[in-house]
């Protein structure tokens, strides 16, 4: 798996909002749409990556303060069933989906993968 073409996939959907899913927290979802558009913004935007939020230089993780907040993303890899997670993320036919939500709303009630898979709010990016 090259890190080089996992990035270059995940930059291309993190900064167009296609070729996955976005995942939002109800914590995100409480927002006023202006304050969801401007997060979403910001987080195509973000380009903060180091080695403590990017050791293996995917660009498929990121933190940012929004309104007060801080805010965290995640990029993970799943077939495209969404039933298993992809065995290669350097894949492009495989579903990228981006997590966004408040750290205290990702921590409760975690599902099996360690995300709080039951309280996202979900849309299929065009």
């Amino acid at each position: 798996m090259s890190a080089e073409r996992i990035r270059i996939l995940n930059d291309t959907f993190r900064r167009s909002l296609t070729g996955g899913r976005i995942l939002l927290t109800d914590g995100v979802g409480q927002l006023s749409p202006d304050s969801q558009a401007l997060l979403l913004r910001r987080v195509a935007t973000f380009d903060a990556f180091d080695s403590d939020n990017d050791p293996y230089d995917e660009h498929d993780f990121g933190a940012l303060e929004h309104e007060g907040e801080r805010y965290f993303f995640k990029i993970d890899y799943y077939d495209q069933s969404m039933s298993s997670g992809s065995d290669d993320p350097a894949d492009p036919d495989r579903m990228r989906v981006r997590d966004l939500g408040v750290p205290e709303h990702a921590q409760a009630g975690q599902g099996g993968s360690g995300r709080n898979i039951h309280k996202f709010q979900a849309f299929v990016a065009p």
